[in-house]
């Protein structure tokens, strides 16, 4: 299957727009590693974004995050002594300006009681700084920066994504890199972004035949790294685990039962208004000629 390039993150539902057609073979679905951590966080969060499509109301943290990997991405586009925090910083105000001109609203998350740009932008430089207390990207030459990959299991369960970095070395192992503006998780908590990973990594074995011999996460909250070496048997086990998460998300549309899980991650829910454990109203589904197939090509691709 081809891997297509990846277009600007700012400019709709990436996937849709550029996964490959697997023609004469009928498709269950698609799932990305966002929208399954969704659904196991909270099924009713995964059916607002993926079936329902409610706005959300931007955050300077996840806004934050998207100009920081834009940064990231474009850093290795200079010559290798070109990459510095200098150069990095001077970055960050062109790559605002690209994203506020590609979607003007989120100009309205500054004001009133929140921060205002200037010291917004001042922890985006914070942030980007730490970045380099944690790799020298002076001896860096990814293979691939925000590469959209997508592979059909044999269950016909298409799984695709974005992947931040992909590094090869001169033997041909391989080392999937995702950075994180936030902090990383305590002790006992690793559990959700490592699967991510092997998520990519599950994808990346099915494309290439190749299993990753390093997963790595950049947290840049912190400036901490989780590194992480899977094996076929990891793999496998995820492929299990994804098909497993695919069954209980269409049992969950047969029956309308998408149950909301309350937890400490509610508090940076976007759908409170929504939530009956917050006291408010679940709308009715949105009506489609095809559910099913709305579920499935409903996914993006982070």
């Amino acid at each position: 299957m081809s891997i297509p390039a990846a277009p600007s993150p700012a400019t709709g539902s990436p996937a849709e727009r550029i996964s490959t057609a697997v023609d004469g073979v009928d498709v269950l679905g698609a799932l990305s590693p966002s929208r399954a951590g969704d659904f196991m966080t909270c099924p009713l969060m995964y059916r607002f974004r993926t079936i329902d499509r409610l706005p959300e109301e931007p955050s300077p943290d996840a806004v934050r995050g998207t100009v920081v990997h834009k940064v990231l991405e474009d850093l290795f586009d200079l010559p290798a002594l070109d990459r510095t925090p200098g150069r990095a910083a001077d970055m960050l105000v062109p790559a605002w300006d690209a994203l506020l001109e590609a979607e003007p609203g989120l100009a309205g998350m500054f004001g009133g009681e929140g921060p205002d740009v200037a010291s917004w932008l001042a922890s985006c430089r914070t942030v980007l700084d730490r970045y380099f207390d944690l790799e020298d990207p002076r001896r860096l030459e990814p293979a691939e920066r925000e590469l959209y990959v997508e592979a059909l299991l044999d269950s016909k369960l298409l799984l695709r994504g974005f992947v931040d970095r992909i590094d090869v070395a001169p033997d041909g192992r391989i080392r999937v890199v995702d950075y994180k503006s936030g902090k990383s998780p305590a002790i006992g908590f690793e559990a959700k972004a490592i699967f991510q990973m092997k998520f990519y990594a599950l994808v990346i074995w099915r494309l290439r035949g190749v299993v990753p011999s390093m997963l790595q996460l950049i947290y840049l909250g912190n400036g901490e790294i989780v590194r992480y070496e899977p094996d076929e048997a990891d793999l496998r086990a995820t492929e299990r685990k994804v098909e497993a998460l695919w069954a209980a998300i269409q049992l969950a549309q047969q029956t309308g039962d998408w149950r909301p899980s309350p937890s400490r991650l509610c508090d940076w829910c976007s759908y409170h208004q929504f939530c009956p454990t917050k006291g408010g109203v679940v709308p009715p589904l949105p009506v489609r000629e095809s559910p099913a197939r709305d579920v499935s090509t409903g996914e993006s691709a982070d």
